[in-house]
């Protein structure tokens, strides 16, 4: 059987606390290890609540893109320049004038490549070097389908129709026009000479 503690009596505790005021401690440099406990939680920082948040709040928007290919600019200008370099610098500066011009705007891929088969075999017939071939920028597509939409089709049809036959014997030098010919939305054909 245990016994409750029981305390001091008031005589008692009075002289425990003139005992305790004379006494010296054994160990001064160790600290209380009570007092160690509550100095470090008086130093802790306070405990901030977490806000809610979901996973990628914070993070960038990106429209999801399913264009693996490379754009059909970036294409065309990493093509070695088969034409002379000082008139291919000029072209790109838009200093030289083209000879002549097709606009393919609004056209479908039917239509267009017969225009542009006559077109060009025209202008090499007339002895031209130079041609500005308009497409458009195109519409953008929805781009909501599992399949990806190329934005305008004519844009990145009309290179390859021009590099390859029958086209591709007379055609030199594909390259995206100059911003005051059309920019992104035209090309420039430069054409070999008639032998």
């Amino acid at each position: 059987m245990s016994h409750k503690p029981r305390g001091l009596r008031p005589d008692e505790r009075e002289l425990w606390q003139r005992v305790a005021e004379q006494s010296v401690p054994l160990h001064p440099e160790r600290a209380h290890p009570v007092k160690q406990v509550i100095e470090r939680l008086n130093k802790a920082p306070a405990k901030h609540r977490v806000q809610h948040f979901t996973m990628g709040q914070t993070a960038r928007k990106i429209a999801p893109q399913h264009n693996l290919a490379p754009h059909i600019t970036d294409h065309l200008m990493n093509n070695h320049v088969q034409m002379d370099r000082k008139a291919f610098g000029k072209l790109k500066r838009g200093k030289l004038g083209p000879e002549g011009k097709i606009d393919l705007h609004g056209m479908t891929l039917a239509q267009a490549h017969p225009r542009l088969l006559g077109f060009i075999q025209s202008a090499h017939g007339q002895g031209k070097r130079l041609v500005l071939v308009v497409t458009g920028k195109g519409k953008a597509g929805t781009g909501t389908g599992p399949i990806p939409e190329r934005r305008g089709v004519l844009r990145h049809q009309v290179p390859h129709w021009l590099l390859s036959p029958p086209l591709g014997t007379i055609v030199m030098q594909v390259t995206p026009a100059h911003l005051k010919h059309g920019g992104d939305g035209a090309y420039y054909v430069y054409l070999r000479r008639r032998k």
